[in-house]
């Protein structure tokens, strides 16, 4: 008779392990050209900042990285110095492409928004000189700042999803950023001081949890070690079958 246990299908733990948010990325940029223009969208969308569409692009549109990796890389490209998203282009490209990757994606994130820029502060030097004109930019860059402001919160809200998988879990990540926004906006707390102290101790905290998690999977495994000592061949010799298990006779 065939062997069927290969088509057999997965449950139990297995199943739970193969879901849908235990997998990784299905996708990849397939050339640096690809990456270069994803990139260069993301900058062009970005009216008030590229994070209030990096995520909808990176993770929900193209699935290149799921919302857990976003948020952990968005995080680094935070704490350390310079500018958050060029950080976070250089991170993702190099993470793809290695150094030609980091180039190419930096290049597309600061290109297109470098030219565009160039080309508003010439046509804004121009405009000076028309009253009517003047007032006019000013009250559509006042409409697009309510915009971005939007995006912003959006994203934010979108972001905070991944965080309830987290292992302080949700409750605790929520009262940490209370805290972050409040030392900020209320009390005038350097950015410095919020990253250092608060940042500083959910480290150690959320080290302290992996850790003892750590050593309970240890414990874990050596209490099972001994009973697959003593029981090295419970299941018998492969290919055997239980009536000749018992009598002693081997498959040849």
């Amino acid at each position: 008779m065939a062997d069927t246990s290969a088509q057999a299908p997965i449950t139990g733990e297995n199943s739970h392990s193969a879901g849908p948010e235990a997998q990784p990325p299905t996708k990849r940029p397939a050339s640096l050209s690809e990456l270069f223009i994803a990139f260069t969208l993301l900058a062009l969308q970005g009216f008030g900042g590229v994070l209030a569409v990096a995520q909808r692009e990176l993770c929900e549109r193209r699935n290149w990285l799921t919302p857990r990796e976003f948020v952990d890389t968005l995080a680094t490209a935070q704490v350390l110095p310079g500018p958050n998203v060029c950080n976070l282009s250089l991170m993702i490209g190099d993470r793809f492409f290695g150094w030609r990757g980091a180039c190419v994606a930096l290049t597309g994130m600061i290109a297109a928004p470098m030219a565009l820029v160039l080309l508003l502060a010439w046509g804004l030097g121009h405009a000076s000189q028309f009253p009517h004109a003047a007032g006019w930019i000013h009250g559509a860059l006042t409409g697009i700042a309510a915009v971005a402001a939007g995006q912003i919160i959006g994203t934010v809200l979108k972001l905070s999803a991944p965080l309830r998988e987290h292992e302080l879990g949700g409750p605790a990540c929520v009262a940490l950023a209370g805290i972050a926004f409040a030392g900020m906006v209320w009390m005038r707390w350097p950015l410095l001081w919020v990253l250092l102290g608060l940042g500083g101790v959910t480290c150690v905290v959320t080290w302290l949890i992996l850790r003892r998690r750590a050593a309970s999977a240890s414990e874990l495994v050596t209490s099972v070690a001994p009973v697959a000592v003593l029981h090295p061949d419970a299941s018998g010799p492969r290919g055997s079958t239980p009536t000749q298990r018992q009598s002693g006779k081997k498959t040849p």
